[in-house]
């Protein structure tokens, strides 16, 4: 016979799927937004302007310098005492735990990001650029085709360590009432008074995605470096 430990899991596998399915949600769509800021905010870290670059910088400091924890609660606990945050068209958002964790972990990981693509576009060599410039390629053309491109190939094994620790990172989101991995497994943990177990299967579950991001990242670098293939 199955021990009541068993069927208490059994009965909560739904659960499990469902907080699976949210932190890849919440990792997936967190990376895409984060990518895309990272992109700019490297660009402008770059800029020949002070001011852009000065931003970007601050940017850069404030949310590599401060845990994601804090930052998680100053957007879902902080932003909601301010007369003028609730009377805007943004409070919808702002209220909801999904789009406040969200926020977070895009700010976070575009930050980080940022810095790895700064180091991944100071590394395409010179020698390319000037060849493409020479070609008659300038401006957004040049950054597309050529810089781009090449800076992600190489910004690509940090980055695939950015994606871990974004995974790790979602964790925190069940600290403002979303029900993810870790706060399903809080709660099935609290029901069963079997915390280790619990916990123990939680685990296994980030280390089953943490296995597949890595070998998703080892398959793109070799498809994206001619020499590896």
């Amino acid at each position: 016979m199955n021990s009541p430990l068993v069927t208490a899991l059994m009965a909560a596998l739904p659960q499990f799927v469902t907080g699976t399915w949210l932190t890849v949600q919440l990792v997936a769509l967190s990376l895409l937004l984060g990518l895309l800021l990272a992109t700019l905010v490297a660009v402008m870290r770059l800029s020949h302007l002070a001011p852009l670059s000065w931003v970007a910088r601050g940017y850069i400091y404030v949310f590599r310098s401060t845990p994601l924890l804090v930052q998680i609660f100053l957007i879902y606990y902080g932003l909601g005492q301010f007369d003028a945050v609730r009377q805007s068209v943004l409070w919808p958002l702002l209220r909801e735990p999904y789009w406040c964790a969200i926020i977070a972990f895009v700010l976070n990981t575009g930050a980080y990001t940022a810095e790895i693509m700064r180091g991944g576009i100071e590394a395409v060599p010179h020698g390319q650029v000037e060849a493409a410039k020479a070609c008659g390629m300038g401006g957004g053309l040049l950054f597309r085709r050529i810089i781009l491109p090449q800076a992600f190939r190489l910004a690509l094994p940090a980055y695939g360590n950015e994606i871990i620790l974004m995974l790790q990172g979602s964790a925190l989101a069940s600290t403002i009432t979303l029900m993810e991995l870790t706060g399903v497994a809080k709660a099935i943990a609290a029901r069963t008074f079997q915390p280790i177990e619990v916990f123990c299967l939680a685990g296994a579950v980030y280390l089953g995605m943490s296995f597949l991001i890595t070998r998703g990242v080892q398959l793109a670098e070799r498809r994206l470096t001619p020499v590896k293939r």
